[in-house]
């Protein structure tokens, strides 16, 4: 036997113990990365404009082109959570919220409203502790691959969950604080029903961003 032959397995097995080490490494790293990305999506407001059919538009003045556009303003964070279960799935994407969720309540301000223990009785947080079924859904969708079928289900299942928790979650808290029907009609208004076609929408095209990226990450780890 060669010498060459002779060293083969002990090159295998450095090569072996050198991938163990990287991928949680990389993994740890990911995490981080995502829960970052759901700090600062809070924090960022996208104005989407696109084009309506005015209710007026049989009547008889003159429309004028802005009243053919309408731009409507929307924080992505939860495309942002279903771009966290389509980069690392399920186990790995619910570590990653649960760090954003931990890091609100305990140690940063890093939620829309601000952030502390307190946040708990705030009607919005239902919408935040709903991430976590959210990426357990849309996760295990996708651990079966990134087929469009999936994308869609996944996206669907994981925004309807978001705004589904989140809403009975705001009705938990008005029943504790005595809020009247106008103000928990106006909630689901402004903050369900006109956004549910916008985060769907954006969920979307981040899952498909979110593919090619998983597809990198599986690349680089080879």
């Amino acid at each position: 036997m060669s010498d060459d032959e002779a060293m083969l397995p002990k090159i295998k097995r450095i090569s072996k113990e050198k991938k163990k080490l990287k991928i949680p490494v990389l993994n740890i790293l990911l995490v981080l990365f995502c829960s970052f990305l759901l700090m600062i999506s809070t924090f960022i407001q996208l104005n989407i404009t696109h084009f309506i059919i005015p209710h007026d538009i049989i009547s008889n003045h003159t429309l004028t082109k802005k009243e053919f556009l309408y731009t409507f303003s929307i924080i992505p964070q939860i495309p942002a959570v279903m771009f966290v279960a389509g980069v690392l799935g399920r186990k790995l994407g619910i570590t990653s919220v649960l760090i954003y969720i931990l890091t609100g309540l305990f140690f940063l301000p890093v939620f829309a409203l601000g952030g502390g223990i307190k946040y708990l009785l705030e009607p919005g947080f239902g919408y935040i502790a709903a991430y976590i079924p959210a990426v357990f859904f849309a996760g295990s969708i996708l651990s079966c691959g990134f087929s469009i079928k999936n994308i869609l289900k996944a996206t669907l299942i994981g925004v309807v969950t978001i705004h589904f928790i989140g809403i009975i979650y705001m009705l938990f808290i008005c029943a504790i604080k005595h809020e009247g029907t106008a103000f928990i009609k106006g909630w689901i208004l402004s903050q369900s029903l006109l956004k549910l076609a916008y985060d769907y929408a954006l969920s979307l095209a981040s899952l498909f961003v979110a593919k090619y990226v998983n597809k990198y990450i599986k690349y680089l780890i080879g």
